[in-house]
């Protein structure tokens, strides 16, 4: 999976998890601000991999490791943001 894969699945996690999250009682702007979380989380999962030689891309390692991130980061972004 290349860079667009992981922008994409940062993407995706981050809408359906700033969607789906049990906390979300804040306006609109918790759903930008969770794709931005997962579209980070992806990423950094992703650098972090590469760089510690965990795993190179493609890998299927690099998808769970990228989802998994991504929605920790999506889950507690929204949490702190509900808590306002």
């Amino acid at each position: 999976m290349g860079w667009t894969g992981i922008v994409i699945l940062g993407a995706v996690v981050g809408l359906v998890g700033g969607w789906l999250h049990p906390l979300r009682r804040g306006g609109r702007a918790r759903i930008p601000v969770a794709l931005v979380a997962g579209v980070v989380g992806a990423v950094v999962a992703a650098m972090a991999g590469n760089v510690a030689g965990v795993f190179h891309d493609g890998d299927t390692l690099e998808w769970l490791a990228c989802t998994s991130v991504a929605l920790i980061a999506v889950a507690v972004t929204v949490g702190l943001l509900s808590r306002r």
